[in-house]
């Protein structure tokens, strides 16, 4: 399951500019948005359009996912619960690496 992780989190390091927001509050709502919609699309469920940050984080999503099959063919056959914990360790790994354990001290700047 860490190698399965290993790759996605390459891949969003590699590809993804979401992940990267110049405050912290912001980087949590990308990566928290954009791995819901990822994660409900892989399982081929409604990723729910109700609001203009559904559809943003949908838009980088949409993207991603027919990007991640082709490159990890291991994806289709994963079951829902394979595919929540595999987007819920890539959700962990993304906030220590871009928020936690990050060096930007403007990242949690109270004047900005």
């Amino acid at each position: 399951m860490n190698s399965k992780v290993d790759d996605l989190f390459g891949y969003v390091q590699e590809r993804c500019l979401w992940q990267f927001s110049s405050r912290a509050w912001d980087r949590h709502e990308n990566i928290d948005g954009v791995i819901e919609k990822v994660t409900v699309l892989l399982m081929g469920e409604d990723p729910g359009l109700g609001t203009p940050m559904d559809r943003l984080h949908y838009a980088d999503a949409k993207i991603m996912v027919p990007d991640i099959k082709e490159r990890y063919p291991w994806i289709d056959d994963a079951e829902p619960a394979q595919i929540r914990e595999l987007m819920q360790g890539l959700k962990e790994r993304l906030v220590e690496i871009a928020i936690t354990r990050s060096k930007n001290h403007e990242l949690n700047h109270t004047l900005y």
